[in-house]
């Protein structure tokens, strides 16, 4: 991020605890830049659905400041989704209704009426290879579908970021690469995009910039060619996103037990 340049999402020293002394966020801090992919990373219980909860004003954080576009997220929650987009790990699609409805029906609650909800929906539907299924039940499509779907609908208003929590999780090889071919197209046209995977092969080819979150807390990020710079290459051959991972969130991936929150 140049020195001119505007973040378009801010955490600043979040922290969030939940019952039990169990502490999610621990002073966690970054920022994203516009028009880019931006990739969290960390073992179960890290923190990161936690973030992704905060900045798209699904939680209060006990401290800390987030901002999206220059909109407090805290202080105006409303103003704040107008310009969010945010999948979760599971469909939000309903099954009973068609997918042309499905993101019909999302439009519809951002205000949006007539031709110009006809046309941004058909565009949708080709725009994420659904437009052949678009007369169909969601119920009836298949896993990749779905997921398509669901990132279709939370687009219809044109959000300035879209945030996407593990996205891939449960898809075959094919899906992944279809879903990722759309969402760095969305990227190229100026979406910001903020994702949480578990795939480390996904952050290093798709990222701009990764934040590995381990115990709340950010322990490393940069492009992934600066991480994995700074870990010492094994007997010659050059590090890897995962020994980077393993460098930094080790000890709480290998850990079998304790209280943790995602």
């Amino acid at each position: 991020m140049t020195r001119e340049e505007t973040p378009i999402v801010v955490a600043d020293d979040l922290r969030k605890d939940y019952r039990g002394g169990v502490r999610a966020l621990d002073g966690l801090t970054f920022s994203v830049s516009p028009g880019t992919i931006f990739a969290l990373l960390g073992p179960n219980g890290a923190g990161k659905t936690t973030t992704v909860r905060i900045l798209t004003t699904l939680t209060r954080p006990d401290q800390g400041r987030a901002a999206v576009a220059g909109i407090d997220v805290l202080a105006e929650p409303g103003r704040a989704r107008s310009v969010i987009g945010a999948v979760g790990q599971h469909s939000g699609a309903v099954g009973l209704l068609t997918g042309r409805e499905n993101l019909a029906m999302q439009g519809s609650l951002h205000g949006m009426r007539g031709k110009e909800l006809r046309r941004r929906v058909t565009g949708l539907l080709g725009q994420f290879g659904l437009a052949d299924a678009a007369e169909r039940r969601a119920r009836t499509y298949s896993g990749g579908m779905r997921r398509r779907l669901d990132i279709a609908t939370v687009l219809v208003h044109r959000p300035a970021v879209l945030f996407l929590d593990e996205p891939t999780t449960g898809l075959d090889p094919e899906g992944r690469a279809d879903l990722w071919a759309v969402l760095t197209e969305l990227a190229s046209t100026g979406t910001t995009i903020l994702v949480t995977t578990h795939y480390l092969e996904e952050a290093d080819q798709y990222a701009a910039r990764v934040a590995i979150v381990d115990r709340g807390k950010i322990v490393a990020q940069g492009s992934p060619g600066e991480l994995k710079a700074g870990i010492p290459a094994a007997s010659g051959i050059a590090a890897s996103l995962d020994d980077v991972y393993l460098h930094h969130a080790g000890r709480s991936f290998r850990q079998a037990e304790g209280v943790l929150v995602a």
